[in-house]
């Protein structure tokens, strides 16, 4: 069977068993902080099992998109060396939410592994929690299985936990043996194999957990009011035995992506050469993993999953470099990925050009860091050397790995070259902490704050302001200057919009609150208040008046259906590419990011107002109609990347325009938005651009004002409207060259002080020292006087410092032959006199520069250059 019949085949199963088959959601859990990546099938449905949440159906089934690069399950470097660590992968799972339990459970999956998909019963074997006899006498009682194949296991290996606290249960694993040839631990004295006995002859293929307890903070455990069923199934793992290889790396999942790096590298995959079988399954893995990750939003950064996805680009681009690879290679390999997953995950197809676009920028950018990288070790290395010292810290090692992606087999290798060991131990040491902050920052925090009591007591709000702006309310439970109300027409903050403000009052107006502002917990709708008249207590359950601010309601509508006519502009211009990944609806602006690779052009922009400003002309009415999830993707909604939906969802349609799921206020026309203007494009991330606009009364505000600041400036300038730009660009050549004047003379008065400077030069140990401030315009200039000092140094070290746009600069220059007898490096030097003026700095041998926030200390940083220079020249 072909993978994708394998996965089909799954779905098709439990779709004829009463599941209702859930798309994968996002593997970026944008609503979950406490993850970086979706790393299981249950993320979605986490909710549920806290009790917080309503399941939309008591039995469900998916193949769920993952990504784990840390912790007990999965470690970055450990990717590659072995044929089953994965960074991406693909979950098969299915649930019971109080429905069925464990004998239809382990019914269902006896049933498809052994008459759907014909596997021998005889090399399957279950485990047990050691506790749980009811699941033990099911599996030897309602399956054919080998009563001695079913196992008893303690709680590490056959007891399921979401956190410290929280629901827990025992689970039931499945596991195959594929037979003697496949024992990786012959070797090792004494081994026997056997179920959980390390060796990779039995294998887990299906993990069926039984959540049924709730553990609470003492320890003890407490029964559930429902109890679920929540299994998972590796998909790369079935595959692999379904179609009879030996390793996941060996399925038509990742043929094809070994093909093409063979026939770019010029490199055959090999079995026998490990380096080359490394490199290869490397670059395979991650290429799933950066392509999945992007296409639902993601993008390579310096913090968070963006730093995560940046560490995996450069690994993958690394072990290109050992297969010969020095130019961006990693991008071509994305139209191969989604010719081989594309039909299960459409993203891939319709961003593959945007994926690739990416992964090359990010490619390119690389090969500079990892010259710095080398660099870097080249210098560390020489010092050692130069100290006569043979071992490469560890912590050195781990900075070039984290920093700038360096593989420990590449430090190690260039290391040997030059006679020297790597501290591996104080690597691991280094990874070791990093790992704790990362599984502290992964780990499910499961505390449900809830001011207002259990949830089945009080039910969620029911929201009717998409129909009334007034209506009778009763206040239902508060806790300070908060409440909650039976029905509600104030809308929660949410997917960007702002809250509604208003007023509740009682009908003799002896009591009154004024709304301040309404957010979502959960899902209930909480209101902030402020009393007027009255108190909370005297007025509980009792008939109350809520009244939304009608004309801040209909300024945040007009910014909402514009934000879609943005979104549409968007795409239009730039590419299909571009997808929501963040927004702000307020009555005042609204703020629209999304993902773009670059600056967006004037001209652009004109097109894309000038797109906006034509709806709006036309008028076009704005429907919302009410489809299930499938009939809004079939009619080519589009849904925002991170957001739960229900089977039935609202969808807003402009005409033919515009069609987006969406659960915010709107208008009835385009017409009544009037005008729209963007005031500000920018980037705020990596691939992710923001345009700030104004429509209606605000924008017509920005043309008063703007028609006012040319009148005043025709007016200082003495020129009519058609003269204007002209003058201006008359104004600035003028102030050019004149600026250009000033600089040439600056300089010919410090060529002159610098020949006075370099005669009154200290030495040390014969090398001449000059430390001396100057007058300069621009940190160019400063470069430019530089040049003129290393030129006159002949031989020496000379820094200069200078106050540019009240900022300290330092420059420092060094002359060739002190960088190669004595090491020397301006680099170096600028580095630590640039803590004294609280900045930093950088650059090459030669020449280097920094700059600072304290003014007040530049002379003090002159003034300390003999000392660094000393002291360099002594070591």
């Amino acid at each position: 069977m072909k993978s994708n019949e394998i996965r089909n085949s799954f779905l098709d199963f439990f779709r004829s068993k009463g599941h209702k088959i859930v798309p994968s959601a996002s593997v970026v859990p944008f609503d979950d902080p406490s993850l970086l990546f979706t790393n299981a099938g249950m993320n979605q449905f986490k909710n549920i099992f806290l009790g917080v949440e309503k399941p939309q159906f008591p039995r469900v089934a998916n193949c769920q998109k993952c990504i784990r690069v840390s912790g007990k399950h999965n470690d970055l470097e450990e990717v590659g060396k072995d044929t089953y660590h994965h960074t991406f992968f693909e979950m098969l799972g299915n649930w019971s939410f109080g429905d069925y339990y464990k004998r239809e459970a382990i019914e269902f999956a006896w049933e498809l592994l052994t008459e759907v998909w014909k596997l021998p019963k005889e090399r399957l074997w279950a485990t047990v929690f050691y506790q749980d006899i009811e699941a033990e006498k099911l599996w030897k009682e309602i399956t054919d299985i080998n009563p001695k194949q079913v196992l008893r296991f303690d709680e590490e290996d056959n007891f399921w936990e979401m956190g410290e606290v929280g629901p827990c249960g025992p689970c039931s694993e499945i596991h195959i043996d594929l037979g003697e040839d496949f024992c990786d631990m012959k070797q090792v004295p004494g081994h026997v194999c056997q179920v959980n006995g390390g060796c990779s002859r039995f294998i887990e293929l299906w993990n069926l957990v039984f959540i049924q307890f709730n553990r609470t903070e003492d320890g003890s455990f407490k029964e559930l009011p429902a109890r679920h069923v929540d299994t998972g199934m590796g998909f790369e793992r079935i595959v692999a035995v379904l179609q009879g290889v030996k390793s996941n790396y060996d399925t038509d999942l990742f043929r094809p992506l070994f093909d093409a790096i063979s026939e770019i590298s010029g490199v055959e995959y090999s079995g026998t050469d490990e380096a080359v079988a490394v490199a290869h399954r490397v670059i395979a893995d991650h290429v799933r993993a950066l392509s999945f990750a992007i296409a639902d939003g993601a993008l390579p950064s310096n913090e968070g999953r963006g730093y995560v996805l940046r560490r995996i680009l450069r690994r993958a681009a690394r072990y290109g470099r050992t297969l010969g690879m020095h130019e961006p290679f990693i991008y071509k390999l994305v139209p191969v990925l989604a010719d081989v997953m594309g039909a299960t995950y459409p993203e891939l197809l319709e961003k593959h050009q945007y994926i690739a676009t990416v992964i090359k920028s990010e490619e390119e950018g690389f090969s500079n860091t990892l010259d710095r990288g080398i660099e870097l070790f080249e210098n560390v290395a020489a010092k050692l050397i130069a100290r006569k010292e043979r071992v490469f810290p560890g912590n050195e090692v781990f900075r070039l790995y984290d920093t700038y992606g360096f593989p420990v087999d590449l430090t190690r290798l260039m290391a040997e070259e030059r006679g020297l060991e790597v501290d591996l131990e104080g690597f691991e040491k280094a990874m070791s902490e990093q790992r704790r902050r990362a599984q502290q920052a992964q780990q499910f925090q499961f505390e449900v704050r809830d001011f207002f009591g259990d949830a089945e007591e009080i039910p969620n709000s029911r929201f009717v302001g998409y129909d009334t702006l007034e209506t009778e309310v009763r206040i239902v439970s508060f806790k300070g200057n908060e409440f909650l109300l039976d029905q509600t027409p104030f809308y929660g903050e949410a997917g960007g919009q702002v809250g509604d403000t208003g007023v509740i009052f009682s009908p003799d107006h002896s009591f009154e609150v004024k709304v301040v502002n309404t957010i979502r917990a959960g899902t209930r709708i909480v209101h902030i208040g402020e009393v007027q008249s009255g108190r909370f207590e005297d007025v509980l359950q009792k008939p109350l008046v809520a009244r939304v601010d009608a004309e801040r309601r209909k300024a945040i509508a007009r910014n909402h259906t514009c934000t879609h006519l943005l979104h549409k502009a968007l795409r239009e211009v730039l590419g299909k590419h571009v997808n929501q990944a963040g927004s702000l609806v307020a009555p005042d602006r609204l703020r629209f990011d999304f993902t773009h690779f670059e600056k967006i052009s004037e001209s652009q922009l004109d097109e894309v107002e000038r797109r906006v400003n034509e709806i709006i002309r036309a008028n076009f009415a704005v429907e919302v109609l009410h489809k299930t999830f499938d009939e809004a993707k079939l009619m080519g909604a589009t849904a925002l990347f991170g957001e739960k939906y229900a089977d039935v969802v609202r969808v807003v349609k402009i005409d033919d325009y515009s069609l987006e799921l969406c659960g915010g206020t709107h208008l009835d026309f385009t017409g009544e938005i009037g005008y729209f203007r963007i005031t500000t494009e920018s980037s705020v991330a990596a691939g992710i651009r923001r345009i700030e606009a104004v429509t209606g009364e605000a924008a017509d505000k920005i043309l008063r004002q703007e028609k006012r600041e040319l009148a005043k400036l025709r007016q200082m300038l003495n020129v009519s409207s058609g003269e204007l730009l002209e003058k201006v660009k008359t104004l600035l050549e003028d102030n050019k060259r004149l600026l250009k004047t000033v600089s040439e003379l600056n300089l010919k008065i410090v060529r002159y002080q610098i020949n006075e400077v370099v005669n009154q030069a200290h030495t040390f140990d014969g090398v001449k020292i000059i430390a001396t401030q100057v007058s300069s315009h621009n940190v160019e200039e400063l470069k430019q006087i530089g040049d003129i000092l290393r030129t006159k140094l002949g031989s020496g070290v000379g820094v200069l410092g200078s106050v540019i746009n009240q900022k300290a600069f330092l420059l420092c220059v060094v002359t060739d032959d002190l960088i190669k007898q004595k090491n020397i490096k301006a680099g170096e030097i600028v580095s630590r006199l640039a803590r004294i003026i609280g900045g930093g700095g950088g650059g090459h041998a030669h020449m280097a520069q920094a700059g600072g926030k304290d003014v007040g200390k530049l002379d003090l940083a002159l003034a300390k250059t003999k000392d660094v220079v000393a002291e360099m020249i002594a070591n």
